[in-house]
C-alpha cells in the first residue's frame, strides 16, 4: 500500500512503482472512476478507436505513390546514416 500527499492545489504524484505497475509511461494518461465508500479505480488509460482511423495518416498529398522497392531503398540508406 502506498501513502500519497495532497497538495496544496490538491494534487497527488503517483510513485514510480505505482505507475511501473500500471504499464503507464511519461505522457500517457490514466482514468479514475470515483466508486461508492470514497474509494476510486485508477487504470491505464489504452487508446481507443479502430485502425482504420489511421488508413492514409502517411499519405503524400498529390504525390506520387512510391513502390515497395523504393520504399525499401528510402529505409535502406536510413538505417545506413544516410539521407
Amino acid at each position: 500500500m502506498s501513502t500519497l500527499t495532497v497538495t496544496a492545489k490538491g494534487q497527488v504524484t503517483l510513485r514510480k512503482d505505482v505507475l511501473e505497475h500500471l504499464g503507464v509511461h511519461p505522457g500517457e494518461k490514466i482514468t479514475v472512476n470515483k466508486l461508492p465508500d470514497g474509494k476510486i479505480e485508477v487504470k491505464a488509460a489504452r487508446p481507443t478507436g479502430k485502425i482504420s482511423d489511421v488508413f492514409g495518416l502517411l499519405k503524400r498529398k498529390g504525390g506520387p505513390s512510391l513502390t515497395i522497392e523504393e520504399m525499401n531503398k528510402i529505409a535502406a540508406r536510413g538505417w545506413a546514416g544516410k539521407r
